[in-house]
């Protein structure tokens, strides 16, 4: 059952549990948009429109947003700030936009938090592995390989100031990919722009990374679906709610592949040059922004149920981790993660 055309079924449960889920509202539906960002699809439902603001200019404002982002982020336009920057093999300072530099700056500020488990140099371990735009055969490199990689991985390899807006490579053949980031700091960039034309109440996604702003009609708070950690399946583990905060999440239960029986991941550990290897499935984290959220994530699921948690507590970040077991799931939250409802 396709249950709105051109979404993918995550996305489309999504949808369906912000929309109907939680009660009855106005008979004022919300303003649906859809489209293409950062390599992926979005999603965005408003209530309550400004007088200023029609369904048309909010989506002309939200392509134009997305279309900035894009230029300065995307690895797939040979001109954006980011793919010129990745080509360039110079060590002084390249100026960026202040966006691009704001988001090279939060995730250097996550890699401290977790110790080096998230990096957004971890692009020549991601590429040897064959998750990366340049595809290879589902071989698992050697130990030469993988310590000739890791030389170029490093987030201490890339400065970055905000004053005037720059970053700067210490080695030459320093890549940057900010795949688990950018989605989330896209996400932000919308929901500002929507706060900022007076917009109230609304939910942003973006390729499953989320922002909400106030409520439904009625004081509804919007309910959203964390996905079930299962490859074969569509299907909802919790459903949350969220009110004036962003929330990300990251799960190794899809892309991967098999040699010899055993799993590889695409989630590559940049300390050890390695897909992991733990039970830990699926991590959400709120945040106050999505950028933040998005980079977490990733970051906790490096580290592993125990240490994760360990980091998650040590920050006091919300943090919702599943981990599998012999028996099927098992859940643990942190911080201030909201209570949920298991669907299991």
């Amino acid at each position: 059952m396709k249950l709105f055309p051109g979404l993918s079924v995550k996305v489309a449960v999504l949808l369906v549990l912000s929309v109907f889920l939680g009660g009855c509202g106005s008979e004022q539906g919300p303003v649906r948009l859809q489209g293409r960002a950062i390599g992926t699809t979005y999603s965005i439902l408003v209530y309550g429109l400004p007088e200023n603001l029609t369904s048309e200019s909010l989506d002309r404002g939200v392509k134009q947003v997305v279309a900035g982002v894009n230029s300065a982020m995307s690895l797939f336009k040979p001109d954006s700030e980011l793919s010129r920057f990745n080509a360039c093999n110079e060590t002084d300072w390249f100026p960026v936009s202040r966006e691009l530099a704001e988001v090279v700056s939060t995730a250097k500020e996550v890699n401290r938090m977790t110790g080096g488990a998230f990096d957004i140099t971890v692009a020549p371990l991601v590429n040897l592995w064959g998750f990366g735009p340049d595809k290879r055969p589902e071989i698992v490199p050697s130990e030469a390989e993988i310590k000739q990689a890791s030389a170029d991985v490093g987030s201490n390899l890339v400065e970055v100031r905000l004053d005037p807006p720059a970053i700067k490579k210490l080695k030459p053949g320093l890549t940057l990919d900010l795949a688990a980031i950018a989605k989330g700091y896209c996400v932000d960039a919308v929901s500002n722009w929507l706060e900022s034309r007076g917009v109230s109440g609304f939910m942003v996604e973006i390729g499953g990374e989320i922002r909400t702003r106030g409520t439904k009609p009625g004081n509804v708070p919007w309910r959203i679906a964390v996905e079930k950690p299962v490859s074969m399946e569509r299907s909802v583990q919790a459903v949350i709610s969220l009110t004036d905060k962003a929330m990300a999440t990251s799960g190794d239960y899809r892309n991967y592949f098999e040699v010899g029986g055993k799993r590889y991941s695409h989630i590559i550990d940049p300390t050890t040059g390695r897909p992991i290897t733990h039970k830990l499935v699926s991590v959400s984290v709120i945040d106050a922004t999505c950028s933040r959220a998005d980079a977490l994530a990733t970051g906790l699921t490096v580290l592993g149920p125990e240490k994760g948690a360990a980091v998650a507590r040590k920050y006091n970040l919300s943090v919702f981790f599943i981990a599998k077991t012999a028996d099927g799931f098992a859940e643990t939250a942190t911080g201030n993660f909201p209570k949920h409802e298991t669907l299991n």
